[in-house]
């Protein structure tokens, strides 16, 4: 990666605010002196960038439909950081040492999944209340309190890392090291989200008055629902691993693994929740009418710890 003039002569810079190299002319670079040293694919990326279009046009229908305002919110912020990023990646095929191109994917592809995974802990206290806030540790609504300010502080992590790689000349361990903390908190936030819903499964289970047959379109939701969290888990493994390294390590200049573990592994995510949506399994705006009825006594009937 180049955040100096890597050597090359007239004084041209291929990475950075001050970055002046292009692919031809008097001011030509190698692409390898570029921060991800390859061309991105124009294929590839703009698959993808269409691909989070079309899902964010069927959440927002959905969304309309089901009025799911917070949950489709979410999904509809997160494809539009996406889009936005992977048309930096389209910007960087064109100009591989573009610093706004580069700024635009490594801060947007970076923050999408965060809006996900916020859709994904709403749902985790629609499901409690669904099956029954009696076999709960404690209130459902607790469930928003634990995990969303957890989100926000893993966005905002993230944010800072990516503000700060806007004013670096790409050796700036601190963004790297801030955003990295914003994906691992993220990573951790998701474990327990899952160690929670795990624990309450196994509650349910165990209890003898669950004795009902679930809807399969509960089955279906819950199924979907799961596969989006563990693609998620998987992409921000690698996340953390790519940038361990800072700007400078393997898995950075690998743009196989970047499509597939990162593009590939979010964009069947994002269209799991549209399998996902709690619309039609909760009813209107996220609940049916026995849920809502079960919501207000959710506090009272929870199991203390």
């Amino acid at each position: 990666m180049a955040n100096a003039n890597n050597g090359l002569p007239n004084g041209l810079i291929s990475y950075g605010p001050n970055e002046n190299c292009t692919l031809t002319g008097p001011d030509a670079c190698p692409v390898s002196t570029g921060v991800y040293e390859y061309r991105p694919s124009i294929a590839a990326n703009a698959v993808l960038l269409a691909l989070f279009g079309l899902a964010m046009i069927i959440h927002i229908a959905l969304g309309i439909k089901w009025r799911t305002w917070v949950f489709t919110s979410c999904i509809v912020w997160g494809c539009i950081a996406e889009i936005i990023g992977y048309g930096g990646r389209i910007i960087l095929w064109q100009n591989p040492f573009s610093f706004t191109g580069f700024l635009m994917q490594i801060i947007c592809i970076t923050l999408g999944p965060v809006f996900y995974t916020a859709a994904i802990y709403l749902t985790l206290s629609k499901i409690v209340i669904y099956l029954g806030p009696q076999h709960a540790r404690f209130s459902p609504k607790l469930y928003y309190w634990i995990f969303i300010p957890c989100d926000i502080l893993s966005l905002i992590l993230q944010a800072v890392g990516g503000a700060l790689s806007s004013t670096s000349s790409g050796g700036s361990k601190t963004a790297i090291d801030v955003s990295l903390a914003g994906l691992s908190f993220q990573v951790f936030t998701l474990c327990v989200f899952i160690a929670l819903a795990a624990d309450y499964t196994l509650r349910y289970q165990r209890s003898a008055s669950t004795k009902r047959a679930l809807p399969t379109s509960f089955t279906i939701f819950v199924s979907f629902l799961s596969l989006a969290i563990i693609l998620i888990l998987v992409r921000c493994a690698y996340r953390i691993d790519e940038l361990s390294d800072g700007y400078n390590g393997p898995l950075i200049h690998d743009e196989g693994l970047f499509i597939g573990l990162e593009g590939v592994m979010i964009i069947v995510s994002v269209y799991c929740l549209v399998i996902a949506q709690p619309g039609p399994v909760f009813g209107l705006s996220g609940f049916s009418k026995a849920d809502s009825v079960a919501e207000i006594k959710a506090e009272s009937e929870a199991t203390p710890v």
